[in-house]
């Protein structure tokens, strides 16, 4: 009997410790969240959207569910994407969303009884104040402890790059809201760019472009759906199009009408010329040394807005740099995150000399 009850607390003692050790790493995307669990991997993909009663203030969906209302809802039905161009905009619905997306993650009852350490990652160039809105935004969703991580950095990581060694490795990571473009070395950013051009910039250019040559107001969900099946940044080798619908702006009357890649690359122009201007700012201010090495080996490109057609093609052309877009693009950030809990104490201090440095 005595045998019996010491087999089951040392049953209880090991449930506890694998509960304390419950690390999330967070993608907190203006376009999506994605959630890492260390020993399970990605297991949360979702859309940064949220459905909410005004009447009641009552949380009507989250993620996929909420963004199939967009366009679609009734008066009564708010449809809030609570980040904008990578930092939060609306701070009570981030954090509801991120206490949904953890809790769901974790399990409900799990959750409750044991608080997570969470990673979040950020772009390169947030504000003290924006790093402080995440943090709080994190803990009071229910993390024990609340770290942060630059995107590139989470991106390399994710990407397999070992950023341990003294070389040169050029991140170039495309989210919703942001760009993010560093180059690393020994573990730490060495030069940096965070721009708000990114996916959303695409699909904004994508809706003035149909209005402006055609007279049709399309909604977000249509502009993302052309970027991601026809556009190109880069001219394909065969050209595709796809049948778009919206509405006349003339008669206000539906209409349909067939896009092509080409009209695509019209249309995103602008936004890959901004991209590509950051790239070479950065490229400019690399020490010598660190650009020799970046030549000599290639340019990494992560996240979903990378993954448009033509762009490593496009910054290849114009840098003379080999660019490679990782075969894990979209869950770099997350896979990232997770893997920077190997490495906690470095993150610490990291954020105490970001503490510090606002005081």
């Amino acid at each position: 009997m005595l045998m019996s009850m010491n087999t089951k607390d040392e049953k209880h003692s090991e449930v506890l410790k694998l509960a304390l050790r419950q690390d999330i790493g967070i993608d907190l995307g203006t376009a999506s969240v994605l959630v890492y669990i260390k020993g399970k991997g990605i297991v949360l993909h979702e859309p940064s959207v949220v459905a909410i009663d005004k009447n009641t203030n009552k949380l009507l969906a989250v993620g996929e569910a909420a963004r199939s209302m967009i366009g679609r809802n009734p008066g009564n039905i708010s449809v809030i994407r609570p980040l904008r161009d990578g930092v939060i905009s609306d701070y009570e619905i981030t954090e509801r969303m991120l206490r949904y997306f953890i809790n769901r993650a974790m399990g409900d009852r799990f959750f409750r009884l044991f608080k997570p350490r969470v990673i979040v990652c950020i772009p390169s160039g947030v504000t003290g104040v924006e790093r402080r809105a995440v943090i709080d935004a994190a803990t009071q969703a229910g993390a024990r402890k609340t770290y942060l991580i630059e995107e590139p950095i989470a991106a390399a990581l994710g990407a397999g790059i070992d950023i341990t060694q003294p070389t040169g490795s050029m991140v170039i990571d495309v989210g919703g809201g942001t760009t993010d473009i560093a180059v690393i070395s020994l573990g730490t950013t060495v030069v940096s760019s965070s721009i708000k051009v990114a996916g959303d910039k695409f699909d904004e250019a994508i809706v003035k472009y149909m209005r402006r040559k055609y007279n049709i107001m399309i909604g977000e969900r249509t502009a993302e759906e052309l970027k991601i099946n026809v556009g190109a940044v880069y001219e394909r080798v065969q050209e595709v199009t796809m049948s778009a619908g919206g509405r006349n702006m003339l008669t206000g009357l539906p209409i349909s009408i067939n896009v092509s890649s080409y009209e695509m690359m019209e249309a995103l122009e602008e936004p890959a010329a901004s991209i590509l201007e950051a790239v070479r700012s950065v490229l400019e201010r690399t020490p010598p040394e660190l650009a020799a090495d970046i030549a000599n080996q290639y340019i990494v490109l992560t996240g979903g807005g990378g993954m448009i057609y033509g762009l490593d093609k496009l910054i290849e052309e114009k840098t003379g740099i080999a660019v490679m877009v990782s075969d894990r693009a979209i869950s770099c950030v997350a896979l990232g995150a997770g893997d920077a809990f190997n490495n906690i104490e470095a993150l610490e201090q990291n954020m105490q000399e970001a503490e510090n440095s606002l005081e």
